[in-house]
């Protein structure tokens, strides 16, 4: 079973939407990359049992994304945020020798600041 990473980005939007048996396999396959003959022989069920509900909860996840879009708004607004920054960075440069200078760096200084901390939110 390929591993793919979208799951491990998705458990930490949707993860509490699973039973907490899926919750628990996935985080242990995806984030501590234990196979599932480990995780089998650590939550004491068949390694068949392990792949069947991390399959579901990959499923869950996949179509929680896809009426919800949640992950994919919050990646957008991530890069949006950016171009925000770098643009304002552009202006605060650009502006170092007109009137008014001084009072567009600090409106520029507030935007970068605001956008830099909703990015790391």
């Amino acid at each position: 079973m390929a591993k793919n990473l979208e799951i491990s980005y998705l458990l930490d939007f949707y993860g509490d939407m699973l039973t907490e048996k899926q919750r628990n396999a996935v985080e242990l396959y995806y984030n501590d990359d234990l196979s599932l003959s480990e995780i089998a022989q650590a939550v004491d069920i068949s390694r068949q049992g392990v792949r069947d509900t991390v399959k579901r909860a990959e499923q869950t996840l996949l179509e929680l994304e896809e009426k919800l879009g949640l992950a994919k708004r919050f990646s957008d607004m991530k890069r949006e945020l950016s171009e925000i920054i770098d643009a304002a960075k552009m202006i605060e440069d650009q502006c170092v020798n007109i009137p008014h200078a001084e009072e567009i760096g600090r409106y520029t200084g507030i935007i970068i600041r605001t956008a830099e901390r909703l990015s790391a939110e």
